[in-house]
């Protein structure tokens, strides 16, 4: 179990330190949110082409910790050419497993797999759910900013 801890923290690390697909906007982006967790001050925009129901591209910027970038990072590879309705079952499957504790199913979470090691720092899950909040507020085209409060 140690080991794949160990495993589980070097891909965070490594997503923070070389996120994918940070930083630009994707040329013909339709949709995009932005998002704020005021309680460690994080701070996420995520942009994505959004063409027949399917994400074409998807990117995100911002400034946030290790854990935020790390999951917005390894968000958008998951997504990139997955339908809104895919999207929106991942987060769902996140969520429940981040926030209502619900046993993971590794094979449908893949790599993203990586984050669970954050429910045993109650106040980081915040910190990993922000990007995929702020993603669904983009699919679902609202205007608000996300917040985690």
């Amino acid at each position: 179990m140690n080991d794949l801890r160990e495993l589980y923290e070097e891909v965070i690390l490594d997503h923070n330190r070389n996120p994918r697909n940070f930083g630009r906007r994707p040329p013909e982006c339709n949709r995009a949110a932005h998002g704020h967790n005021p309680l460690c001050g994080d701070q996420v925009e995520v942009s994505m082409t959004l063409r027949d129901g399917v994400i074409e591209d998807i990117a995100f910027d911002g400034e946030g910790c290790a854990i935020s970038t790390a999951s917005a990072s390894m968000m958008t590879q998951a997504l990139k050419g997955r339908t809104g309705k895919e999207a929106r079952s991942l987060f769902d499957a996140m969520h429940a497993v981040l926030v209502e504790e619900a046993e993971p199913d590794h094979d449908r979470l893949g790599k993203l797999a990586a984050l669970l090691g954050v429910k045993d720092f109650p106040m980081r899950v915040k910190c990993a759910t922000l990007p995929w909040h702020t993603m669904e507020a983009a699919l679902e085209g609202r205007d608000a900013p996300v917040t985690t409060e």
